[in-house]
């Protein structure tokens, strides 16, 4: 107990080390305003700026392009927002809503949009003349236009809605634009919106061209100058091409100085603006090496789990059932591979009841997790999305199972645990997903499933600097009652032949086939699984391989008791009553079109 006390007071002497380096540093010392200063601290709790807040706002409030490269949890919001909010807030004369939209933050998902939304919200609490907003898809368009008409001074969107509004809505004025942010510029470029991004730097204006004359150039320069700031947490050869055409000489924050001095190409001939770039692109490639090491708060705990592929779903609900009788108050945030896993683990979390010893009321109507379960992924409508952020950022104790629409960005306070049920797809995801957890002083673990033909993945993160230690997997099933007939226990029996895996993985099959729905949940998500699993990329196909797989320890994972062949057959009649119901309303629509 001694030895974890004294760990717990270097975890947190450490982090405050990290985060606040720039403690004889204040706010107000970086030249934003005493009230806006104020806000930061009673709104948003920061007292001191952290190493990112202050190395940024300054160059920020000078009015210099930016390209800052930091982990999350560092305050990169904070970091660009309140120099933006101190230029508004002190405009002679005072800006009104009629002038339209002066700041545009552009952002990956719903859920970042919401969450730069709220920290605005907050930091204009004095300052109600600034006019936030956001758009993004899911959002009623003609709501989101009627708002974009009256004016929103600083506007949070996602790139296929901004591109559209910018098209089609004549009355959005962004004439007076002066700031154009990128937030998680990997993951916007990631899912795809960097043609959208391209289209949407033309339309404004502020695309830096090279083919393009001095003259043309000049002649397409917007009335007022933009300042341009793009936020990474990872460069790469796609975000390095977007601060090519986004920046116009930009100040690097963020960089490692040791990694900068192995990687920067001094060659001081070229003109400053390549050379920045030419330096950006070489530390790019070092950051694109299988060895380059990530930073990890010291307060979290990182383990592994070696669970054999039949016994999985056994093991997952297990350490849940676990996590939340040890702790009750705590959020926990389990991540999957795809939208169908989501669905199914949820129904099934949602409606599994504790197998009873006796068959008494009370213990037939008890759920086998009794906390608050939540799910989130891309494929809810965006009500569903928005309201399941919002309780599980207020709840004391939830559940959160997520695709990773939740990995990234995200501040969500109090997030004691993280689970990766299935594998990231690479090291800058389990980096991205962990982050969710131990952020601003407070203790965080996290925990990796891996199957033993999927051991080697520890490698790739030791790889990067990722040291994981083993979970106490049997450890943890002692501590279950056995149910049924009393049988020794070896000492060395293995996770599937565990009394306590055997009987609740017999409830679960006993379960799933009573329950027709959460059944076709799992069958789906079954195969949305396999799909997944052969879609892992690069040097982690060699360790992610379907052949090395089971399928009929696959399907048991999903408490399917069916054999990988019967589940097929099913899954294919499914598909063709589908494609038989399409051709069906589409045939009856065109005859209704016919008529009229």
């Amino acid at each position: 107990m001694e030895q974890n006390n004294m760990n717990n007071v270097k975890s947190k002497a450490d982090n405050n080390k990290n985060s606040q380096v720039f403690a004889s540093c204040s706010f107000s010392s970086l030249g934003l305003h005493p009230t806006l200063c104020d806000q930061l601290k009673e709104r948003l709790g920061f007292e001191v700026p952290t190493l990112v807040q202050a190395e940024a706002i300054p160059v920020v409030l000078s009015g210099r392009h930016v390209l800052v490269n930091a982990a999350t949890g560092t305050g990169k919001t904070v970091a660009y927002l309140s120099p933006i909010i101190h230029h508004l807030q002190n405009s002679n004369p005072r800006i009104q809503r009629s002038d339209g939209t002066f700041a545009l933050v552009l952002v990956p998902t719903h859920e970042l949009c919401m969450q730069v939304y709220e920290i605005l919200l907050k930091l204009l609490h004095r300052f109600h003349w600034i006019v936030p907003g956001y758009i993004m898809g899911g959002e009623n368009r003609s709501k989101e236009k009627a708002r974009l008409r009256k004016g929103i001074s600083i506007l949070v969107a996602t790139p296929g809605r901004l591109l559209d509004h910018l098209k089609n809505t004549s009355s959005f004025l962004h004439s007076n634009l002066r700031w154009i942010i990128f937030d998680e510029a990997d993951r916007i470029l990631e899912l795809g919106f960097g043609k959208d991004i391209e289209q949407i730097l033309t339309v404004l204006g502020t695309k830096q061209d090279k083919s393009v004359s001095k003259e043309n150039a000049t002649s397409r320069t917007p009335e007022v100058q933009t300042q341009n700031l793009l936020l990474s947490a990872t460069l790469n050869e796609k975000v390095n091409h977007l601060a090519k055409i986004s920046l116009e000489n930009p100040v690097l924050i963020g960089l490692d100085e040791k990694k900068k001095q192995q990687n920067v190409n001094h060659d001081h001939a070229v003109s400053v603006r390549s050379d920045v770039f030419d330096r950006l692109g070489e530390y790019a490639k070092g950051l694109s090496a299988s060895t380059e090491e990530y930073k990890f708060p010291s307060q979290l705990v990182q383990r592994y789990i070696k669970v054999p592929c039949g016994s999985r779903l056994v093991v997952l609900l297990s350490i849940l059932k676990h996590l939340f009788e040890r702790e009750a108050s705590q959020k926990i945030v389990v991540f999957f591979s795809t939208c169908d896993a989501v669905d199914f683990h949820y129904s099934l979390i949602s409606k599994f009841h504790w197998p009873p010893i006796s068959q008494s009321e009370v213990e037939l109507r008890k759920m086998f997790l009794g906390c608050k379960t939540l799910r989130l992924h891309g494929n809810m409508n965006h009500e569903d999305r928005k309201t399941t952020f919002q309780t599980f950022k207020t709840e004391k104790s939830a559940l959160l199972l997520s695709t990773d629409v939740s990995a990234r960005g995200l501040d969500i306070p109090k997030v004691r645990c993280i689970i990766q049920y299935d594998s990231p797809g690479e090291a800058t995801e389990y980096v991205h997903r962990v982050g969710r957890t131990a952020r601003l002083g407070e203790q965080g673990d996290s925990l990796l499933f891996l199957q033993p033909v999927e051991i080697d993945y520890l490698k790739d993160l030791e790889n990067h600097g990722v040291m994981l230690t083993e979970y106490p997997l049997l450890n943890l099933l002692e501590s279950f009652p056995s149910y049924g007939p009393k049988r020794p226990v070896k000492k060395f029996v293995s996770v599937e032949m565990h009394p306590w895996v055997l009987s609740l993985q017999k409830a679960l099959e006993s379960f799933i086939s009573i329950e027709s729905t959460v059944r076709k949940l799992a069958m789906d998500a079954f195969w949305s699984w396999v799909r997944a699993y052969t879609a892992h990329r690069g040097e982690l196909k060699q360790i992610f391989m379907v052949k090395k797989l089971h399928l009929g320890h696959v399907a048991k994972s999903f408490a399917l008791k069916d054999q990988p062949s019967a589940v097929n057959k099913s899954f294919q009649k499914q598909i063709k009553k589908r494609k038989r119901d399409e051709k069906q309303k589409v045939h009856s629509k065109k005859k209704r079109v016919a008529k009229y």
